[in-house]
């Protein structure tokens, strides 16, 4: 399978960056995208709403669904489940790019932080996996994609800014957990994640980085595509890394995805 057409992707996060990115990908091979965001209303300080990017993957070709939902609340999951089933008749593809980031040491982490970044990210993506695996378990060839590292327990990634590596980590143990129960059955569940900065709004919780040292989520976006067209049932329990996916899709030239081609590109968090 090299297309995403007619097949349903539930994204959460999709209302601007990678998740928007990995969106506009898809509904370019004609596919069906539900946008779940919190983004109902214009941020003065965050482009995107769930509706500009429902339009913007109508324009791109596809068909989109905005919903507006925060995936820490469990009866809004299910609810826009609910409604992306209605609306195209089942779900094929599960992407759990929404995620919260605070990156400061613990006396300097309010637990409010904390515990946003806990029920966003491991929980979040543990109770969209839920709501959507029923639905999942029935399409004929069914992934759940994370946006989350490779696990690791190097003290280095932990030190820094245990709350957020905490929250990361649990998504890649979310990961490795149901990779286990549900790959044997049929479905894929796998991770994906950057080697460099990828140019999101995120760059800004990160002192002395500008979005100039980064790639373009169209990169994100590319990878993903190529994991979510491969057959599920031989590519599952994977942490990739997206440089690697494209290679063996045979996109060796990354320069086009640079930012700003004249400025050092700076690994990301949890890559050695």
């Amino acid at each position: 399978m090299t297309s995403l057409s007619g097949k349903t992707l539930f994204i959460t996060g999709a209302s601007r960056g990678i998740g928007l990115a990995i969106a506009l990908r898809a509904a370019r091979d004609g596919a069906n995208v539900a946008i779940a965001a919190k983004s109902d209303v214009p941020n003065p300080k965050l482009p995107g709403t769930i509706h500009t990017a429902a339009k913007a993957v109508e324009d791109a070709g596809g068909r989109a669904l905005a919903l507006k939902c925060d995936i820490r609340e469990e009866d809004e999951v299910k609810a826009a489940v609910a409604a992306t089933v209605d609306a195209f008749g089942g779900i094929d593809i599960l992407v759990n790019n929404a995620s919260a980031i605070w990156l400061r040491g613990a006396l300097d982490t309010p637990m409010k932080r904390f515990d946003l970044m806990q029920q966003v990210n491991s929980r979040g993506s543990f109770l969209c996996a839920q709501a959507c695996l029923p639905h999942l378990l029935h399409a004929p060839n069914p992934h759940i994609l994370t946006l989350c590292p490779p696990p690791s327990l190097d003290p280095k990634w932990w030190g820094p800014h245990t709350g957020y590596t905490l929250a990361k980590m649990g998504m890649s143990f979310v990961t490795l957990g149901l990779a286990a129960e549900f790959g044997p059955q049929g479905v894929a569940v796998n991770a994906l994640w950057p080697r460099t900065l990828i140019a999101t709004d995120a760059l800004n919780m990160i002192p002395g980085v500008e979005t100039g040292n980064g790639r373009s989520p169209a990169i994100m976006a590319d990878a993903a595509h190529a994991i979510l067209t491969r057959d599920a049932k031989t590519c599952t329990g994977n942490f990739f890394i997206e440089d690697e996916v494209l290679h063996d899709a045979g996109i060796t030239d990354l320069s086009g995805y640079a930012v700003d081609p004249s400025k050092p590109l700076l690994p990301d968090l949890f890559i050695d």
